[in-house]
């Protein structure tokens, strides 16, 4: 017996294995969708990598109980997060030549699972297009044996070979896992931000999602993001553990606040943020019943768009008003389709969003539907249950609504909320009768700068401020502009409040930037005061005050105002003391 098939015999028998998992996350909403687990040898030795370990499997037809073994190893540790209240979903890669294996067909059964407590419907196949797959057609059929079975099925390393086209053709994955090669430094690369936004576009048409490996740097995220990907992994976001860790709040916060920029509305009013607040009820009906009692319910029912096909409150279907008159329509609809069960007519193929989507996303996934279906209602769930539906009508009404108000409400200059939406936050916060702290930021000296240097430098040192808050304070943080350069956050997590001076110090120090060499190296410009005579300005500062607001001495919207105004007007004085004595020591 060779050296290598003892080492595998060996870590076979002594199961010398040991699963970790890596994140995938949504770059929409932060929250993990699932975990890829990886297989790892736990003890030194011939094989420098698992895949070296693999490929010696494949060539002693030892793959099967390989493979075997990683899969019950990697279904034991991963009960941690695949069973409630967690309930997330697993990858796992699975060589197309073991898929096909009757041992595993046979082997990876809905029993099998159970004995772990984990559903199909949790289980996610990763095939990789770089392995050659010989018989298509047989492998078609394994493929929906397999989604039959509730299991879902994943193209791993797309763009890493050249067939990969048609294997997603052939067998219609729900997910397209592109490869790092693609990833790696695609901030720079032209060429692959083209073919990852032609990816995207293709996975809006198709509906297969995307996920993004190998992500390593801000910068590469903040592309995929950009793109549209939906989902991505690397060793930014998290590195494989065989524990199961939080996401760092960096990466966290990096996400929230990149998606803030895309999407201002989520400094809206609550109301306008959720589609949830645009669901209404619909007519229900079980997959059972027959098109007869749905004819028959339009017809009670004339205002309706159609019915909602409900099993143990999860939606199955939809039938419009106009497919069910199609149905019905001819010289023997009625007479061929009145018996049929709803299970048989209903549409299966229709747009399902979760009552937390943003309003201005379920409009975008509404316009990219078909012709045909441009104009179905969409279904909202909560948990995967049925919650109300939306037509397009109220959809394109309160998307209107939205921008209407964004412009009245936020300001042009900055996209931040103005006077109105920090006045409902503050009624909002004392409301509540919690502790908050009211802060209140101004530029120092921002007049003789805006006036010596012009307005349009004037408008890049309130953008450099306002990019600053947006950048450091996590994104649950209120940040509001008033309007020129004062600007108001309002806090109520404490651990943040050390963020504010991080904003003060980068400010002061980027800002110098902005000054001509000569004015930097004196310290102070020349300009005009408001009387007409020249006068010594200081290069701009930031001045920042607070005021805590905690019961049993909660603070009232007027008293925090009037504290507010008196301690800038105190730091201000002291701040200018300390200039002229300056100066006058020089």
């Amino acid at each position: 017996m060779t050296n290598t098939m003892e080492s595998l015999t060996r870590i076979i028998a002594e199961k010398k294995l040991y699963a970790v998992f890596q994140p995938i996350l949504s770059l929409s909403t932060g929250v993990v969708l699932g975990y890829e687990a990886l297989s790892r040898i736990s003890e030194d030795g011939l094989f420098s990598s698992p895949e070296e370990l693999f490929i010696a499997a494949k060539e002693n037809h030892r793959l099967w109980e390989l493979e075997q073994l990683a899969r019950s190893i990697s279904l034991k540790s991963a009960q941690s997060f695949m069973t409630p209240p967690i309930s997330k979903k697993l990858f796992l890669n699975v060589n197309p030549y073991i898929l096909q294996d009757d041992s595993f067909i046979q082997g990876f059964t809905k029993e099998f699972l159970t004995q772990y407590g984990i559903s199909p419907k949790q289980v996610i196949f990763e095939i990789t297009e770089r392995n050659v797959i010989s018989d298509m057609k047989s492998f078609k059929t394994i493929i929906c044996h397999y989604k039959s079975q509730d299991y879902t099925i994943a193209i791993d390393d797309v763009g890493a070979g050249y067939s990969g086209l048609n294997l997603i053709s052939d067998v219609d994955p729900t997910y397209i896992k592109i490869d790092m090669k693609l990833i790696r430094d695609i901030h720079v690369s032209p060429i692959k931000r083209a073919i990852v936004k032609g990816l995207v576009e293709f996975s809006k048409a198709s509906g297969i999602l995307l996920i993004a490996e190998g992500v390593e740097t801000f910068e590469e995220l903040d592309c995929v993001l950009h793109l549209g990907v939906q989902y991505a992994q690397g060793y930014l976001i998290q590195r494989p553990e065989r524990e199961i860790t939080p996401i760092s709040s960096e990466v966290l916060d990096f996400i929230h606040n990149q998606n803030l920029k895309k999407n201002p509305q989520s400094v809206l009013p609550y109301s306008y943020q959720e589609v949830r607040h645009l669901a209404g009820p619909i007519e229900i009906l079980s997959p059972k019943s027959t098109v007869f009692e749905a004819y028959h319910l339009l017809k009670l029912q004339k205002d309706s768009l159609g019915i909602c096909i409900l099993q143990d409150s999860k939606v199955e279907g939809i039938l419009t008003r106009e497919k069910l008159s199609l149905l019905l329509s001819g010289q023997y609809g009625f007479t061929l389709n009145q018996n049929k069960p709803l299970s048989q007519v209903m549409d299966k193929d229709f747009l399902s969003v979760e009552g937390s989507t943003p309003i201005n996303l379920v409009s975008s996934l509404a316009m990219e539907r078909s012709q045909d279906k441009l104009y179905d209602f969409i279904v909202v769930e909560e948990k995967d249950h049925y919650f109300g539906v939306v037509t397009i009508k109220d959809l394109l009404e309160k998307s209107y609504e939205i921008e209407l108000f964004k412009a009245k409400h936020q300001n042009p200059l900055t996209g931040l909320p103005g006077n109105l939406l920090i006045e409902q936050k503050l009624h909002e916060l004392v409301k509540k009768e919690k502790e908050f702290f009211a802060y209140y930021l101004d530029i120092d000296h921002f007049k003789p700068f805006n006036d010596v240097y012009g307005f349009e430098k004037g408008d890049l040192a309130i953008r450099l401020l306002a990019e600053l808050l947006s950048k450091e304070l996590p994104s649950h943080q209120f940040i509001g502009h008033i309007g020129g350069d004062d600007f108001v956050i309002l806090m109520d997590d404490p651990s943040c409040i050390h963020k504010v001076d991080q904003v003060v110090e980068r400010f002061e120090h980027e800002i110098l930037s902005f000054y001509a060499k000569e004015d930097r190296l004196r310290g102070y410009i020349h300009t005009e005061n408001r009387k007409g005579f020249l006068e010594m300005f200081p290069l701009m500062t930031l001045t920042s005050v607070f005021v805590r607001s905690a019961p049993p001495k909660q603070l009232s919207l007027m008293e925090i105002s009037e504290l507010l105004a008196q301690k800038k007007a105190q730091e201000k004085k002291l701040k200018y003391k300390m200039f002229n004595a300056e100066e006058s020591l020089a």
